[in-house]
C-alpha cells in the first residue's frame, strides 16, 4: 500500500491535472477525458488523501454486471459543481428502482404460505426441469394469474432446502449465476423472521428473495469540513468493476448481526481495527425495488456512520478494492448529481448521509419527495 497526498488550491487545480496526464502519456497508460462542460473544482484549498492498492489490477470481466470503469481518479476530481438541484440525486435513486411496469411478469415464490421471493416467468420455465425440487401451480392463489412456485413438499427442513436449491445453483452455474461467492443469504419473509433456508448470494435476485446488507459511511472532520472516504472497486470484481464505492459495504450473511457484520467488513474492506470499528453508529435504512431481465431485487441497506481520525488511512484486505481516497463531502455530492461513477445502491446510502448531514436543506425544490424515495422497497 503506497500513499501519497496533494494539496490542491486555486490555480494549482489545472497544473495537478496537466502534470498527471503528461505523467500517464509519458508512459503510454490511457486516459478517458469525460464530456463535462466544466474544469472547476468543488473546492479550494482541500487536501485529498489517497491510498491505492498495490495489488490493483487493470484486467477487466467481460461478464460481469454493472458498468465497467471508464473513468479515473482525475475524471473525479473533475466534476463540476454546475448544477444545484435535486433532479440528479433522483435520477441516480431511480436507477436502482426500474421495471415496475414488468411486475406481472414475475410470479410469487412461496414457502410454507408465506411469499418469500418472486420468479420470472421465464426462468420458472428453466426450474420446473428440476423436478425433484420445484413445483409449479398455475393457480392465483397468491394473487398472481400465472400461478407460483414452491419447492416439493419432501424438502421440509431448512437444511433439506438449502441442499437441494445449492445443487441447483451448482448446475446451473456461472452462465445463469454470474459473480458466485459461495455465500449464503438467508431466505425469510421479513427480518428478524422464521429463516426457510439459505441461498447462495449470486442466485438471490432471480429467486426475487429478500436480501439485507450493510453500509457504511466512514468520514473525517478537518477544518470544520466533512471528508468521505471513498473506494474504488477492483477492476477484476465480477460484479460492478472499477466503479466508486462505500469505504465498507457488505451483504448480511445467515446468522449474523449486523453489528457483527459491520465490524467484519471494516477488517475485510478497510483494515479498520475493531476498537474503532465497533465505534459506527447505525443510523437509518434505505431500500430499492429493481427488475432486470430475470432479476428482481428487493434490497434493504442497513446504513452506518463512523467518524474517523484524520491519521486513519485505510488498507484493503480481501483484493476487492483498488484504491480509496479521502474526498470532499461537497465532491461527493457533485460527482453523484453529475454522473454515474458510482456502484448504484451507494447513491441512496450517500444520499442519505447528505440528508443527516445538512447538505440537502428543507429549501431545496423536491425535498421531501426526495427524502421518500430513498425507502421506495419494502423495509420489513
Amino acid at each position: 500500500m503506497s500513499v501519497a497526498t496533494y494539496t490542491i488550491a486555486g490555480n494549482g487545480v489545472r497544473n495537478f491535472y496537466s502534470s498527471s496526464s503528461s505523467y500517464i502519456r509519458r508512459h503510454n497508460f490511457p486516459i478517458i477525458i469525460p464530456n463535462i462542460r466544466s474544469l472547476s473544482f468543488p473546492f479550494n484549498n482541500s487536501y485529498v488523501t489517497a491510498a491505492v492498492s498495490s495489488s490493483s489490477s487493470t484486467t477487466s470481466v467481460s461478464d460481469s454486471i454493472g458498468n465497467s470503469s471508464n473513468f479515473t481518479w482525475d475524471d473525479v476530481f473533475q466534476v463540476s459543481q454546475s448544477r444545484s438541484d435535486l433532479d440528479g440525486f433522483f435520477q441516480k435513486i431511480s436507477l436502482c428502482n426500474r421495471g415496475s411496469e414488468k411486475r406481472s411478469d414475475f410470479i410469487p415464490f412461496v414457502i410454507e404460505d408465506q411469499i418469500v421471493g418472486y420468479v420470472h416467468i421465464g426462468f420458472a420455465d428453466q426450474l420446473s426441469k428440476f423436478k425433484d425440487v420445484f413445483t409449479i401451480t398455475k393457480d392465483n392463489t397468491y394473487g398472481s394469474q400465472s400461478g407460483h412456485v414452491t419447492l416439493q413438499s419432501a424438502l421440509k427442513t431448512p437444511e433439506s432446502r438449502t441442499e437441494a436449491l445449492g445443487n441447483v445453483v451448482k448446475c446451473l452455474g456461472e452462465e445463469v449465476f454470474p459473480g458466485i461467492r459461495n455465500e449464503l443469504y438467508p431466505v425469510t419473509s421479513s427480518y428478524g423472521g422464521s429463516v426457510y433456508f439459505s441461498l447462495e448470494r449470486a442466485a438471490a435476485p432471480y429467486f426475487g428473495i429478500k436480501a439485507y446488507g450493510i453500509h457504511m459511511s466512514g468520514y473525517v472532520e478537518k477544518d470544520g469540513e466533512k471528508y468521505l472516504w471513498i473506494g474504488k472497486r477492483s477492476e477484476t470484481k465480477a460484479t460492478y468493476p472499477g466503479m466508486l464505492d462505500h469505504l465498507v459495504a457488505g451483504g448480511l450473511p445467515h446468522g449474523m448481526s449486523c453489528a457483527e457484520n459491520v465490524v467484519k467488513e471494516c477488517e475485510e474492506e478497510a483494515g479498520i481495527p475493531r476498537p474503532i470499528s465497533s465505534r459506527a453508529i447505525p443510523v437509518g435504512v434505505v431500500s430499492y425495488m429493481d427488475i432486470d431481465g430475470y432479476r428482481f431485487k428487493r434490497d434493504v441497506l442497513f446504513c452506518y456512520d463512523l467518524k474517523l481520525p484524520e491519521s486513519f488511512i485505510p488498507h484493503n484486505q480481501d483484493g476487492e478494492v483498488g484504491s480509496f481516497k479521502l474526498l470532499p463531502v461537497t465532491l461527493v455530492r457533485d460527482v453523484i448529481r453529475n454522473t454515474e461513477f458510482f456502484k448504484a445502491n451507494c447513491n441512496l446510502v450517500i444520499i442519505d448521509f447528505l440528508y443527516r448531514h445538512g447538505y440537502i436543506k428543507p429549501e431545496d425544490d423536491g425535498y421531501l419527495k426526495l427524502l421518500q424515495s430513498l425507502r421506495s422497497g419494502d423495509c420489513s
